[in-house]
């Protein structure tokens, strides 16, 4: 009956199992495809408009240097200075020492006229008189010019930067013509792919630098016209043979556009590759499902039957937590119990003492004997009262409460428990505890059942003359958890079994010698606590537990 039952419970599990399951599939498969092609654009058009401010950026970068060079110079050096071709070419020098951006360098007078050059068009340029050219009159009323690129008086295509400086009633200029190879290198860093290209245009849509594939300078470059853009703007040009995205970013000084191009085919074939692996991986999904739905269908009454057994297994876990808090409560009693006949003991020793003080006791030839026997008596009562206050605070913890504690502390009271066992037994216990540790906000008497458990583990395992060795400690540069460390030199566990450390009524004991249920119970508390256990062991070696306890 029950086999027939579950049959049918198969069936159910495989038709709504593939009705809810390969639908979703078919929805999330184009859903997906559609949103990485519109992630995947997006990018590549952030991308590219990231680079072509970056790329702007490096091209005013460079400009406002060297602007700011000849203004310095022009400021900090006088006309009589400058016009003495020496100093001009030691400055030029200078200049040329820090970066290789200048080809030539002038002082021209009010009058165009040259008073002092430096360069490679000496004899060209020395007698020309730039009076009537547009970049001597731009610079004259604006203060600090930079051209677009011009063939001028040299017939090679160049542009210059232009200062002026007011001496004494009087104007000059000092000019520079800027290598604009280097202008060049900088578009060219921001071209993307093999077929990207990227240029340069002034206000008219002339090319100031060279295409990397059609177009030549001082001419028109092929694409939009772009030139007339206010802001950083993208435009998409389709053609039957590709399609382009074209970015645009104004430079502030000169008055150009930076234009990147790039081609969306080449940028998109990681798409197409993802587009042709997402189906294959839809159609290997398709499959999966299928697949698990049999298995699973096939697993279900296992997996019935195994939570059944887990079950009875956490009922057993709730029962020894319940019995743990009895035993503390227990011990509490009976510690109480105690209590009162040890007081009347010690009252009555004290009492005695008291009489022997008297003379005609203390000329007693038994004086001595008593004497020593009180001191005993004492010296019992007193430890027997520190038994019973160690059962009290036992008994107390084992209620369920958040306390402010101290970490070693707890450690060390727990030690107290067993360092009767762990003498008879010749272990040595070595506490190595960091007195850095914070005081943290956690339920004691839980974090002492760990404690007990597993150091009580390690005292079992370790058998006769061994160590345990027990450390504390605490990053706090990086504010991380409190850890402590609790390692024996026993024999060790097999690799086969660590992995079942920590399932309930799993023990490495000798059968009738525990009920498996420590560390599982040891594990269940620290999770709850928002801590964690690790356990690391190697045959023949020892084992070490690691507790982490969050700082809060």
């Amino acid at each position: 009956m029950a086999s027939k039952h579950y049959r049918s419970l198969r069936l159910k599990i495989v038709f709504v199992t593939l009705f809810f399951s390969l639908i979703p599939l078919f929805a999330l498969g184009v859903t997906i495809y559609y949103l990485f092609a519109t992630a995947y654009n997006s990018k590549n058009s952030e991308g590219l408009r990231t680079l072509a401010e970056t790329r702007r950026s490096a091209v005013e970068l460079f400009f406002d240097e060297r602007i700011s060079q000849l203004i310095t110079i022009a400021n900090t050096h006088s006309l009589d200075t400058l016009q003495d071709e020496a100093n001009l070419k030691r400055v030029f020098d200078i200049m040329q020492a820090r970066s290789k951006s200048f080809i030539d360098l002038g002082v021209i007078d009010e009058e165009g006229k040259h008073l002092a050059y430096v360069g490679p068009h000496y004899d060209e340029l020395k007698v020309v008189n730039y009076a009537h050219e547009e970049w001597f009159q731009a610079v004259r009323s604006s203060g600090v010019y930079v051209s677009d690129i011009f063939l001028g008086f040299r017939k090679v295509p160049h542009f210059i930067i232009a200062v002026t400086r007011l001496e004494k009633n009087r104007t000059w200029i000092l000019r520079a013509t800027i290598n604009s190879e280097i202008i060049e290198s900088i578009v060219r860093e921001g071209i993307v792919g093999k077929r990207g290209d990227g240029y340069i245009v002034n206000r008219n849509n002339v090319l100031q630098t060279t295409p990397r594939f059609s177009g030549k300078l001082l001419g028109r470059p092929d694409g939009p016209d772009l030139s007339s853009i206010i802001g950083l703007q993208l435009e998409l040009v389709r053609t039957e043979r590709e399609n382009n995205l074209f970015a645009a970013a104004p430079i502030r000084n000169p008055k150009w556009v930076l234009v990147l191009r790039e081609d969306l085919f080449e940028q998109m074939g990681p798409l197409f590759q993802a587009q042709y692996a997402g189906g294959l991986i839809l159609a290997a999904g398709i499959l999966l499902v299928i697949t698990g739905t049999v298995l699973t269908s096939r697993s279900m009454i296992k997996e019935l039957i195994r939570m059944e057994v887990d079950k009875a297994k956490s009922d057993d876990l709730v029962m020894q937590s319940s019995k743990m808090a009895a035993l503390g409560k227990m011990a509490a009693g009976i510690a109480h119990e105690i209590n009162n006949p040890l007081a009347i003991i010690g009252e009555k020793a004290g009492w005695m003492k008291d009489l022997l003080d008297k003379e005609d006791i203390q000329a007693s030839e038994n004086f001595k004997e008593f004497e020593d026997c009180i001191k005993k008596i004492e010296r019992q009562v007193e430890r027997s009262r520190t038994i019973t206050h160690r059962l009290l605070r036992f008994g107390r913890r084992m209620e369920p409460t958040q306390d402010m504690v101290d970490i070693n502390t707890i450690l060390a009271e727990t030690l107290t428990f067993l360092e009767g066992e762990a003498h008879y037994r010749d272990i040595k216990i070595v506490s190595n505890y960091d007195k850095r540790l914070p005081r943290i906000t956690t339920d004691s008497a839980q974090l002492q059942q760990v404690f007990l458990n597993i150091v009580d583990n390690a005292i079992d395992a370790v058998g006769k003359s061994g160590i345990i060795e027990i450390e504390t400690g605490y990053d706090q540069a990086r504010n991380s958890d409190i850890f402590i460390r609790i390692k024996d030199n026993g024999p060790g566990i097999s690799k086969e079994l660590i992995g079942k450390i920590f399932d309930p009524f799993f023990s490495t004991k000798v059968q009738n010698e525990g009920t498996g249920l420590g560390l599982s119970i040891s594990y269940s508390i620290i999770e709850k606590l928002g801590g964690k256990i690790t356990v690391q062991s190697e045959e023949g070696k020892g084992t070490t537990f690691v507790i982490f306890v969050p700082v809060r």
